[in-house]
């Protein structure tokens, strides 16, 4: 029977979107699943403020009767804006061993750009960069963070025999930790007294709220130049907070203030969520939300999720101080692991950073892109 593309339009065809990863990875022991009311209302208008600045379509594709596969297309024209290009993306892909299937998904996403103005494809991207972006293609047998992806090893074969080639990847990182050095004690006390800095901790999620829209500020300014990013503005800041705060725990969230007592960097990390996503399998209620809570009170791995620096402290060993803080927090929970989130191939500013611990470079992401 032949493939069937459907936009998606009404209700069942958000639910048969969202739902067609759970049947995909059914089985699978690496794959975290979504939150499904969340994914739903990311792709919806009337939730998203990211469509303001973004044009964006979804389908489905159903063969005998049944969806295997999704896909959306997403014109961010605040990023084109940004660097003078046409470029359209493609995001949320997902799709059963068949290929027909991905052949008609990537084609309809195509078209559409096409028919929009686009002359290259860049994908898979999300709306923002805090949003999905990245296929897997190295390290298919490892859990991934909570803010990570995960692909089958079909999927990068498709991608080439249509056409794609690599952009740019991502690579991530599993961190050993044996305890603090005391020469990185000191060298941290010594660059915060040298740039008379502080550090503040926190107890309590509502300690921190006072500080989320700042948080976002310096995040546009730090990644202000980097791929796919765009500029958060209140609206789009405002959708972040309110969708991620609840999730932290405080105590493994750091910020540093310069003289004046001005917000000047951060790191966040989190309590992995991975374990508790996949026994919640896409469902707050009733019981997700209590393995996600157990997952934030006892921690065994903690993922990297931001680290942000403002320009003009980058390179005075911020970051170092940052690392340190959050490690002393680790240790007293009995945390041994750290996984990072990507980092772009390129950075090798931040990649040297975990070269001064036991680790290794498990995971790789990768953006496509082709020609229209």
């Amino acid at each position: 029977m032949a493939v069937k593309i459907i936009e998606v339009t009404d209700n069942k065809h958000f639910k048969d979107f969202v739902n067609v990863q759970f049947e995909i990875y059914k089985g699978n022991n690496f794959w975290v699943p979504p939150i499904k009311k969340d994914e739903i209302k990311a792709i919806q208008s009337s939730y998203n403020p990211a469509f303001r600045f973004c044009k964006a379509k979804f389908w489905v594709a159903y063969k005998d009767n049944k969806c295997v596969g999704r896909i959306g297309a997403i014109i961010n024209e605040q990023y084109n804006e940004k660097t003078g290009e046409k470029a359209g993306r493609f995001t949320r892909l997902e799709f059963f061993d068949d290929e027909e299937v991905v052949k008609n998904l990537l084609q309809t996403a195509e078209e559409w750009l096409k028919s929009e103005g686009m002359t290259k494809v860049l994908g898979p991207l999300g709306f923002t960069n805090l949003d999905h972006q990245g296929m897997l293609v190295e390290g298919f047998d490892h859990l991934p963070s909570a803010a990570s992806e995960y692909h089958l090893p079909y999927y990068k074969d498709y991608m080439e025999k249509l056409g794609y080639q690599k952009e740019i990847d991502w690579i991530e990182f599993r961190l050993f930790l044996e305890g603090i050095p005391d020469k990185a004690k000191r060298v941290a006390e010594v660059i915060k007294t040298r740039n008379q800095l502080t550090v503040k901790s926190f107890k309590k999620t509502a300690e921190l709220q006072p500080f989320a829209v700042k948080l976002f500020e310096i995040l546009n300014e730090a990644f202000k130049d980097l791929f796919s990013v765009v500029h958060l503005d209140r609206e789009m800041i405002d959708y972040y907070v309110k969708r991620y705060l609840m999730m932290l725990n405080p105590q493994f969230v750091k910020l540093i203030f310069d003289k004046d007592n001005q917000l000047v960097a951060f790191i966040i990390g989190l309590p992995s969520l991975s374990e508790g996503l996949q026994k919640a399998n896409g469902r707050i209620f009733p019981f997700g939300w209590y393995h996600i809570q157990k997952a934030l009170k006892k921690p065994k791995v903690v993922d990297l999720m931001l680290t942000g620096i403002m320009p003009e402290y980058q390179g005075k060993g911020v970051a170092a101080i940052l690392i340190n803080e959050l490690q002393a927090v680790m240790e007293k929970h009995g945390v041994t692991e750290v996984e990072t989130t990507g980092i772009f191939e390129t950075n090798q500013k931040a990649i040297q950073n975990w070269k001064n611990y036991e680790n290794t470079q498990h995971k790789r992401k990768r953006c496509w892109v082709k020609s229209l």
